[in-house]
C-alpha cells in the first residue's frame, strides 16, 4: 500500500510542477507582449510590484495558451479574484468550493393524499 502511495505522491507532484512551468512560461510571454496595466482598474505595475499582475485566461481554459496572447490578459491581483468570483456566482455559487443550493419545498410532495381526499368527498 505504501508503494501505492509513493507513485500517487509522485505523479501529482510531477503534474504540479508541469503545471507551474506552464504557468511561469505563459506568465513571462505576457510580461513581454503587453503593458504592465491592469486590464480592469488600469493600475500600472513596476518591477517593485510586478507579483500582483497576474495572467488571466479569458476562457477559463489555463491549457489554451496561444503565443499571441490572445487568451490572456493581464490583472492585477484583486481583479483577477474579482472576475472569478463572477464566474463562480455565475455558475450558482455563493460559497467557494460549495455544492449550489437546492430548494427544500416540494409542491406536490402530498398531492396523492390531497386527490385522494378530494375523491372521497
Amino acid at each position: 500500500m505504501a508503494q501505492g502511495n509513493d507513485r500517487l505522491d509522485k505523479i501529482v507532484l510531477e503534474a504540479r510542477r508541469n503545471a507551474e512551468k506552464r504557468a511561469m512560461g505563459y506568465r513571462e510571454q505576457a510580461l513581454k507582449l503587453f503593458p504592465w496595466v491592469c486590464g480592469r482598474c488600469a493600475r500600472t505595475f513596476d518591477r517593485s510590484n510586478l507579483q500582483l499582475l497576474e495572467v488571466h485566461h479569458k476562457n477559463s481554459n489555463h491549457d489554451d495558451n496561444p503565443s499571441d496572447g490572445s487568451n490572456w490578459e493581464l490583472l492585477c491581483t484583486y481583479c483577477h479574484e474579482n472576475e472569478h468570483s463572477k464566474l463562480k456566482d455565475m455558475a450558482g455559487r455563493s460559497d467557494p468550493g460549495g455544492a449550489p443550493s437546492t430548494s427544500t419545498f416540494n409542491p406536490f410532495a402530498d398531492l396523492k393524499a390531497m386527490m385522494e381526499s378530494k375523491k372521497q368527498d
